[in-house]
């Protein structure tokens, strides 16, 4: 799934207003003494309106009623199998964790994985893809005044505020902090439901 398919999905609705028709989602927020983090999960469905197999193009209809064209890469094995009316689910996940490391020691960085999987040949198509960026940075000021934490990474330096207060006195310059960022969209293409007979 390639940048294109990201940011259409973006389009239809992922990270607009949670309460959008036809889309949910939960956030958590959770701490503990040297930890916090952050997460939230997106889902929504889309209708497939319109097919064009020459171009391996598809327009699917948001639940905000956007209607976007996709294009079908190779990696799309099951292409074929794809009709107007079909539903494509989209469920988005990604989060943020910060770790006090006390006394540092890491070597200053950043590192990222990157990882994709489509459907076997034969399935319905789907797909998933996901990214986790872990950096490394070293607290190089503690101003208890403003409960802020000076941060230098591998790219920058920037300032911390540190909300609450027995986590902003667990901090010491000479510490560092280890930031993992992940996000991960796995993408599905459900069958149109045949109406109830009576």
């Amino acid at each position: 799934m390639g940048n294109r398919l990201w940011t259409a999905l973006l389009v239809l609705g992922i990270g607009a207003s949670m309460s959008a028709q036809g889309q949910t989602g939960a956030t958590v927020v959770g701490s503990a003494p040297g930890v916090a983090g952050v997460g939230q999960t997106v889902k929504v469905t889309a209708k497939i309106t319109a097919i064009d197999h020459a171009k391996r193009e598809f327009t699917v209809k948001g639940p905000q009623g956007r209607e976007v064209v996709l294009y079908a890469g190779p990696e799309v094995k099951n292409f074929a199998q794809m009709k107007v009316g079909d539903e494509i689910t989209a469920e988005y996940v990604e989060a943020l964790t910060l770790e006090l490391k006390k006394g540092g020691g890491k070597t200053v960085g950043m590192t990222s994985q990157e990882g994709a999987k489509g459907a076997k040949a034969g399935e319905r198509p789907a797909g998933a893809a996901g990214r986790q960026v872990t950096v490394i940075a070293d607290v190089i000021g503690v101003d208890p005044a403003t409960q802020t934490v000076t941060l230098r990474g591998p790219r920058r330096t920037v300032d911390l505020k540190v909300r609450d207060p027995a986590q902003f006195k667990l901090v010491a310059k000479g510490d560092q902090v280890e930031a993992t960022y992940t996000e991960a969209l796995a993408v599905s293409v459900q069958p149109t439901k045949a109406p109830a007979q009576k």
